[in-house]
């Protein structure tokens, strides 16, 4: 039964007026043609409202006949396959049954063979015998001595030698058949508790054994009461920004992992590009999927940034977590840029020629690009506490790169490690192969391999910046320092390109590294302890 609540208002608003004459509408309220106007407008309202609930109905009516025919279909389905079911019993069944009657009829013939080869050879010593004592008692007729002599140690000869007298007068097959008989009052109680399949309940997943480490997530789970029909586990997770249970109207679908065996997951080489993952699980039998456990938030929170475009080198093309170099970047802007200031020095100078000095110091928003030989771009997210991990991995052709961090000061100018406030390494390969640790225009070499990708692990609050080879765990060099102010990931390339995998953790590796890194002096004492 369904109640137009939504029209129930403006019946009374309507009721107001309609329920007397105009006449009786007091004037300085509503004209004539006002209350036609408020009438109308309230009976469209009405006739909108109608429209919308007739449209609802219409929808549930037709929501009610899909799964009306829904149920049609699926009711057909279960019965085809619970006559298969049973089918498939009733054949195995006439299987067994004729493999035992086969195995009775064997026993029958093997127990009569061997009775009916017993039988004959009685009956044939039965017949011997017979012969021989009809002989002996025609023997005792016999006259004369020699005679009788002669048959009597015929008859002794023949008897000795008589089959009557080696027989076993024992059958040897018993006619009992018990063996083969047959008690199916079990599998008849088996048969009578066949039922319907039980749909599984919802396993209960265990933050305290879940996992979140070197961007895998190990998830685990149990069931509430054991289940021997699960088949398998369906585990689906997503990535969110908020707290708590997930969200019904979620910006991210769920992803699904199908056909888990055990009770546990690892999902790995994630990219933690959000503070929090959803995880749920549905354990399956044979046909049927059953209800979802209890979500489960578990965090994933690492450092996501991209290259900040806006403040970088007109030679540097750049791209979210790629820059290359392009020696013909920013050409023709150059030359825009020139004409735009020549014509502003007949007029009003150019805001772009005010002088370095004159102004306030830029914020990471609005730095001019960088320029000159300062080939650099920075991350669009400072670092202002806590611990971070970062990837770099310079293209095979690339002639110079420097990987670091800097404060949002550094000038447009500025080359990386050249100032007291930036840190970084540096590998050239153009003329000479060279790879070392800079800082405040000091160098150290490194006499190490320069990795294909160079891990970043920021301290902001212990003041240590390590470099890692990314793939061994092998310490490149550390600064030991303070810093005073926030600081952003910082790039260099020279012909060549690099590409950056943010959102990371910091490694279970790497974190062991540094508690005993931390116990060590350093090998580049001329670098390390430097406070800004």
């Amino acid at each position: 039964m369904f109640v137009y609540t939504d029209c129930f208002p403006l019946c009374l608003e309507l009721s107001k007026y309609g329920a007397r004459p105009l006449h009786t509408v007091p004037a300085h309220n509503k004209t004539e043609s006002s209350f036609r106007s408020y009438e109308n407008e309230a009976l469209q309202r009405i006739i909108s409202t109608l429209a919308n609930k007739n449209d609802e109905i219409q929808n549930f009516i037709d929501t009610l006949n899909q799964t009306l025919k829904g149920v049609q279909e699926n009711s057909s389905n279960i019965l085809s396959e619970l006559d298969e079911e049973f089918d498939s019993l009733y054949s195995i069944l006439d299987e067994v049954k004729e493999s035992m009657i086969n195995s009775i009829k064997q026993e029958q013939a093997r127990k009569s063979q061997e009775l009916q080869s017993q039988l004959s050879q009685c009956n044939n010593a039965l017949e011997n015998s017979e012969e021989l004592l009809e002989f002996a008692t025609r023997s005792l007729d016999l006259k004369e001595p020699e005679e009788f002599s002669k048959a009597a140690r015929q008859i002794k000869d023949r008897v000795t030698m008589a089959s009557a007298f080696r027989l076993s007068l024992k059958p040897k097959v018993s006619d009992n058949m018990t063996h083969l008989m047959v008690d199916f009052s079990q599998e008849r109680q088996m048969l009578q508790t066949l039922k319907f399949l039980p749909v599984p309940k919802a396993p209960e997943i265990d933050p305290v054994e879940c996992l979140v480490a070197d961007n895998s997530v190990t998830v685990a789970w149990r069931m509430p009461e054991e289940d021997n029909k699960i088949d398998h586990f369906i585990l689906e997770y997503r990535k969110t920004n908020f707290d708590g249970l997930p969200r019904v109207k979620d910006e991210r679908c769920w992803e699904i992992i199908d056909n888990i065996k055990g009770t546990e997951y690892t999902l790995s080489g994630l990219k933690f590009d959000s503070k929090y993952m959803n995880f749920r699980v549905r354990a399956c039998n044979k046909a049927v999927a059953g209800e979802y456990s209890d979500p489960v938030t578990l965090e994933t929170k690492a450092l996501n940034f991209n290259l900040d475009s806006s403040s970088s080198h007109l030679n540097l093309r750049v791209e979210d977590t790629c820059v290359e170099w392009d020696p013909t970047g920013g050409k023709g802007q150059e030359s825009k840029m020139k004409g735009k200031e020549n014509k502003g020095r007949s007029g009003t100078p150019s805001p772009k020629r005010t002088s370095i000095g004159s102004r306030p110091p830029a914020g990471r928003g609005s730095r001019d690009r960088f320029t000159g030989e300062s080939y650099t771009v920075l991350g669009d997210t400072a670092i202002e506490s806590g611990q971070h991990y970062w990837e770099v991995k310079a293209q095979k052709d690339c002639k110079s790169y420097s990987v670091g961090v800097a404060y949002k000061t550094l000038g447009k100018f500025d080359q990386l490690g050249k100032t007291n406030t930036s840190w970084c390494i540096h590998v050239n390969n153009w003329l000479q192969n060279t790879f070392a640790a800079k800082h405040n225009n000091k160098v150290k070499a490194l006499d190490v391999t320069v990795p294909e990708r160079i891990g970043v692990f920021c301290d902001f609050d212990g003041g240590q910046l390590s470099f890692y080879d990314a793939s061994s765990k092998q310490l490149l060099y550390s600064f030991k320092t303070k810093f005073t102010q926030p600081v952003l990931p910082g790039f260099m390339v020279w012909c060549g390109g690099l590409s950056l995998n943010t959102g990371m953790q910091v490694p279970s590796a790497v974190r062991t590294l540094q508690k005993s890194e931390n116990g060590m002096t350093g090998s580049a004492s001329s670098l390390n302890n430097i406070t800004q």
